[in-house]
């Protein structure tokens, strides 16, 4: 079986895929998996533009790996409890996909749809300091956050059993 080479078509990048942008809950993002290792990360989407330590009185010691791309921002965070494996992602990308469906921008009541046609328990909701509003599902790790009742950006994290073991993805 041969491959037939059409000399006329230029050979042009592919526009990122969906795939890069769907989160897997309890999963990760995209290629990056919860469980990775710092150097499996940076094989990824390499150096980060900035390393945030975290503060002495933080519960726990993490580094946060900050992406600053054309129009988002991207923060891995590794635990130092798990071995500085990524534990956490958060993101405001606008190509964000949950369940194969765009997501930035929506409301909190799509959101909330969304959430429950795939079998997700009702969320707590909070309202911020600054007027944010922030959906909270604690099972399925993930908080998601509104501005002027649009979604903007979310933080989601490896799963953790209810006698508070990481269960790294398969």
């Amino acid at each position: 079986m041969s491959t037939i080479l059409h000399p006329n078509r230029m050979s042009t990048p592919q526009p990122s895929s969906i795939e890069e942008n769907e989160i897997i809950l309890g999963t990760g993002m995209g290629p990056l998996r919860f469980g990775a290792t710092m150097d499996e990360v940076r094989t990824l989407v390499g150096e980060p533009e900035e390393i945030e330590e975290s503060e002495d009185d933080d519960e726990f010691e993490h580094q946060a790996w900050n992406y600053h791309e054309e129009d988002y921002l991207l923060s891995l965070y590794f635990d130092r409890e798990d071995d500085f494996r990524l534990s956490c992602i958060e993101t405001d990308n606008p190509g964000m996909r949950l369940y194969g469906e765009a997501i930035h921008g929506m409301s909190i009541d799509q959101v909330k749809a969304l959430m429950a046609r795939h079998q997700q328990a009702e969320p707590e909701q909070e309202t911020m300091e600054e007027g944010a509003v922030r959906l909270s599902y604690e099972k399925s790790m993930i908080d998601l956050y509104f501005e002027e009742g649009e979604l903007q950006f979310v933080n989601f994290g490896v799963y953790i059993s209810d006698d508070m073991e990481v269960q790294w993805p398969k």
